[in-house]
């Protein structure tokens, strides 16, 4: 099946701008009332002077003259340049980014809207070579414009075809190549009093082959600058409203991450479909999707200096930790965090998580002493169970469920963190091990390791 014609304009566009060039010449046409000199604008058309029109020009009559002055134009030659010819088959790509249009106000915002990949193809080389002549009925109307075009070329005037800044071949340059003075011979006769000089141009232009516009199913957020005009680094880098800058803050292709310890995985969006944020140690799933097939669309990633941001889906706010390839195994990255991006504890931090059935103060677990705090992962039953390490120096049995805290005040253990009655998020931090938790009114979870979707963090290069 035969393509669509896709008509451009593109050599029309040329002649536009050379018709442009020409238009707004004047002659002197004696002196007007108050003295001033009276000035007639010089039309310019396109066309040859063939009989046909030079007849219409005269009105089917031979006592008719064309009137003078007049410039028209037109096409001697359109020869392909082999000089400019380059790689036929190149294609360039170039990533664009819309900004908002407010439909009320009739203007751009500066929030980003849509994006899109063009594909542009290597344009063909082309010389177009224009023809104008200057018809005048007396010498000094032939001086006075000539004086006027002739200090325009010096040797050449540069044009632009169109304003779009994605045409890589809008700017060509018009050359003057050649003067012819007169079309008269000599002797003169007094048959024809119209008098044409030529003049002849030359333009290298570029015809373009249809463009390839993909629009992209991410949006992608651009960050103007690493730090404000104020210095401060974290309000600059959240600045969404900023288009464009030295840094990128994008989630690539809708993938997830997940974050085991100190190791970044990323996967596709459904790779994994339910959370990994519990106490106890998940397993990386099997993917062979690797962090530099990922990266590498976008850049460069910088050891120590690239970021990866997640989003804490309890108050919208960020954890950030520079990233680094792992130097073993390409599928993870390996993550830092920086612990002022935490969230803030809520509750004192706990010296150990414990099962109560298994360990007690001085049973796996120093003896008991004032402020001690554990966070039971079993309950300890009645005071007739086997949690009888957990009784206070007055014999006080304690009594407490899976997920609470317990803290030792000297005497005796009493629960300090009722799970069964918080449905608030908290958060509090094993001194043993350096890790955050946070309950989620049903279970503890740490509180930034785990799985992101896809929207829910970010890649800074």
């Amino acid at each position: 099946m035969a393509q669509q014609f896709f008509y451009d304009e593109q050599i029309r566009r040329f002649l536009l701008q050379f018709t442009r060039i020409f238009s707004n010449f004047e002659v002197e046409y004696g002196r007007e009332e108050d003295g001033t000199a009276a000035l007639y604008r010089v039309p310019v058309r396109y066309g040859d002077a063939s009989r046909q029109a030079q007849t219409v020009l005269q009105q089917n009559s031979a006592n008719n003259m064309p009137a003078t002055p007049l410039m028209t134009f037109y096409i001697t030659n359109l020869d392909y340049a082999r000089d400019r010819v380059q790689e036929p088959y190149f294609v360039e790509k170039r990533n664009v980014r819309q900004r908002t249009w407010d439909d009320e106000s009739e203007s751009y915002e500066t929030t980003q809207s849509n994006a899109f990949t063009i594909e542009r193809l290597m344009p063909v080389p082309y010389n177009l070579e224009v023809q104008l002549d200057i018809w005048t009925s007396n010498t000094n109307q032939k001086l006075q414009i000539l004086e006027q075009i002739l200090t325009l070329f010096n040797p050449s005037l540069e044009i632009q075809s169109t304003d779009n800044y994605l045409d890589w071949s809008s700017l060509s340059v018009v050359e003057l190549t050649n003067t012819t003075w007169s079309s008269r011979s000599i002797p003169v006769g007094t048959d024809d009093p119209i008098d044409i000089s030529s003049l002849r141009f030359v333009m290298p232009i570029w015809i373009n082959p249809p463009a390839k516009v993909k629009k992209l199913g991410v949006v992608q957020k651009i960050i103007a600058s690493i730090y404000d005009a104020d210095g401060d680094y974290n309000e600059a880098i959240l600045d969404n409203d900023l288009l464009l800058g030295t840094r990128q803050k994008m989630t690539p292709f809708n993938y997830q991450t997940l974050l085991l310890g100190n190791q970044l995985q990323v996967l596709e969006h459904n790779a994994v479909g339910e959370a990994v944020e519990t106490i106890d140690p998940p397993v990386s799933p099997n993917s062979n999707l690797l962090w530099h097939t990922v990266v590498d669309l976008y850049g460069e990633l910088r050891n120590g200096i690239s970021q990866i941001r997640l989003t804490n889906p309890y108050d919208g706010t960020e954890i950030v930790g520079t990233v680094a390839y792992h130097p073993g195994d390409d599928r993870f990255l390996l993550f830092t965090v920086d612990a002022d991006t935490l969230p803030t504890n809520t509750l004192d931090p706990v010296n150990a998580i414990v099962n109560p059935l298994r360990k007690g103060p001085g049973a796996g677990l120093s003896a008991a002493a004032s402020g001690q705090r554990y966070l039971f992962v079993e309950s300890t039953g009645s005071d007739d169970g086997d949690a009888l390490s957990w009784r206070g120096t007055d014999g006080t049995a304690l009594i407490a469920n899976a997920n609470d805290i317990v803290e030792y005040d000297g005497t005796k253990w009493n629960v300090v963190f009722d799970a069964s009655g918080t449905s608030e998020v908290e958060y509090v931090t094993n001194l043993t091990t350096t890790i955050q938790y946070r309950w989620d009114g049903a279970q503890w979870l740490k509180s930034y390791e785990g799985l992101y979707p896809g929207g829910e963090w970010s890649l800074v290069l």
